[in-house]
């Protein structure tokens, strides 16, 4: 008995960490859930007004959704995206300046590369849209190409110093009128990762695993102490 005691106390505790683990990613799963469900309230609430020039919080004020009336300047910065069963293209990022005067960034939609040299429509616009600081950034982004006006990453605080606005970014949900060739790309949740069910899958088969690997090693002990 003693030749099994150690393996089997071993595999069952080892067991029950690989199952707790699976049950906290199921409780986190939970909580993603709620976050990303009060996420998507906040994009779809009612309007607000722009934060006061310098309140902005990036936590607090993220997702906010805004209705904004004035015109978008002819300038554009360009973001290189590629989307799912489209193919590369752009980002447009303009200046709009706000009925009261204030300038800010609007990212207008996304442009297929051919058409990064089309005139596209300025002067007087409603937005529909959201704040919103994007976290494009990771450890394999290139460094954005200023001189060429090509972006990898929309760095609100550096897009802002180029085209000399505050540093807002309102990403649009649709404007009045349209914006003839550009495609809106509202801010939603689809791109916050919720991967806590793998996590989970993952921890409660490996204990599966580990439970049936230390009963065949008990079984073999066993074995060879009856032989």
């Amino acid at each position: 008995m003693s030749r099994i005691a150690l393996p089997l106390l071993t595999g069952l505790i080892g067991t029950a960490i690989l199952v707790w683990l699976g049950t906290w990613q199921m409780q986190r799963l939970e909580w993603k859930r709620e976050i990303l469900t009060q996420i998507d309230s906040r994009i779809g609430g009612d309007p607000a007004p722009l934060p006061a020039t310098g309140d902005a919080d990036p936590e607090t004020d993220r997702y906010q959704p805004v209705l904004l009336n004035g015109t978008i300047e002819a300038d554009e910065l360009y973001v290189l995206v590629s989307r799912k069963r489209v193919g590369a293209g752009y980002l447009v990022i303009s200046p709009f300046v706000t009925q009261d005067g204030r300038r800010i960034l609007v990212d207008r939609g996304f442009i297929p590369v051919e058409d990064r040299d089309v005139d596209r429509s300025s002067g007087p616009k409603e937005i529909n849209g959201n704040l919103h600081w994007p976290d494009d950034r990771t450890s394999s982004t290139p460094e954005n190409d200023i001189a060429g006006n090509t972006w990898f990453a929309r760095d609100v605080a550096v897009m802002a110093e180029e085209l000399g606005t505050e540093p807002l970014l309102v990403i649009a949900r649709n404007m009045s009128p349209p914006d003839p060739g550009v495609t809106p790309l509202p801010v939603d949740t689809s791109g916050i990762p919720n991967d806590h069910l793998q996590y989970a899958i993952t921890w409660y088969s490996l204990a599966v695993v580990w439970l049936i690997g230390t009963i065949a090693l008990v079984w073999r002990l066993r074995q060879t102490k009856e032989g």
